[in-house]
């Protein structure tokens, strides 16, 4: 489950791009960016700084999980994701799991209470860069997809939105969520073989990725649209279903690829959840 885009480098040097003077200063005092690693409790991540930000606008930050065995620092080096950050005018944040992997509640190992860690986080981006915690989504893909899927269903308003890719729940799926819904898009691909979306069996059977249509279908009942038909449509090689709870939104869409993930996904994403929070966008 590691990502298949090809990391390529950047300057390690946050003041290369960080055009605004608050957001130099920020970069300044923060003594970490690009690949120098922000190190707090229990952990790291990685940040890239727009070149400069909507106008009137707070800075916001989409937050990226890496796959099984990957590395923050990879994401942190991509130009794909690096541009955009840029265009849309937000921080990119890429962060670390433990040993390459995250601990959700029915991963095969737990070495790390991620709900604290991601808290802990939130408030280190607001102290070091002055990230407003109000205006954030956080992506995952592959295994990062998971972690990104629990985190929403804990405590929905941790984020303004998700964007897990190529990645749920894994079985036994919880029979319900304790969070009110959240703004949640999904993408996945019909041919992907390394987490399909029927979910498959690992570790000789002792562990089962879930369905990705039966993780919706308990947000959908827990709203009350178990029965609802979706709003359908298509845009940019993708095919949509979205449901529209009272609050929150519930989207699945699918490509005709593999176990892949590209930037323009989670760019859409933002754009979309920035439209129905009433955020200025650049991108």
């Amino acid at each position: 489950m590691i990502s298949k885009f090809k990391p390529l480098l950047v300057s390690a040097s946050l003041l290369a791009f960080a055009a605004s003077p608050s957001l130099s200063a920020a970069a300044d005092k923060a003594g970490c960016g690009g690949e120098t690693a922000c190190e707090i409790e229990q952990g790291q991540y990685f940040i890239h700084l727009p070149e400069s930000l909507p106008a009137d606008e707070p800075l916001g930050a989409i937050f990226y999980l890496h796959g099984h065995r990957g590395k923050a620092v990879n994401a942190i080096r991509n130009k794909g994701f690096q541009r955009m950050a840029n265009d849309l005018g937000v921080a990119f944040v890429a962060v670390q799991g433990v040993e390459g992997t995250w601990s959700f509640p029915t991963a095969p190992r737990n070495l790390r209470d991620e709900s604290t860690f991601f808290d802990t986080v939130l408030a280190d981006l607001t102290d070091r860069f002055g990230v407003d915690t109000d205006r954030t989504m956080l992506s995952g893909f592959s295994s990062g997809g998971f972690m990104t899927w629990y985190l929403a269903c804990e405590k929905a308003d941790r984020f303004g939105g998700y964007a897990p890719i190529a990645g749920a729940f894994w079985e036994p799926l919880p029979l319900e969520c304790p969070s009110e819904p959240p703004y949640l898009f999904h993408v996945h691909g019909t041919a992907d073989t390394v987490v399909p979306l029927a979910g498959r069996w690992l570790g000789g059977g002792k562990w089962k990725q879930g369905d990705v249509f039966e993780s919706f279908a308990i947000w959908r009942r827990q709203n009350g649209l178990a029965d609802t038909a979706p709003k359908s449509f298509s845009e940019g090689g993708l095919k949509c279903d979205r449901w529209q709870p009272e609050k929150g939104l519930l989207e699945l869409c699918l490509h005709d690829g593999g176990h892949s993930v590209e930037a323009k996904w989670i760019k859409r994403a933002w754009n979309e959840l920035g439209s129905m929070k009433g955020w200025k966008t650049k991108g």
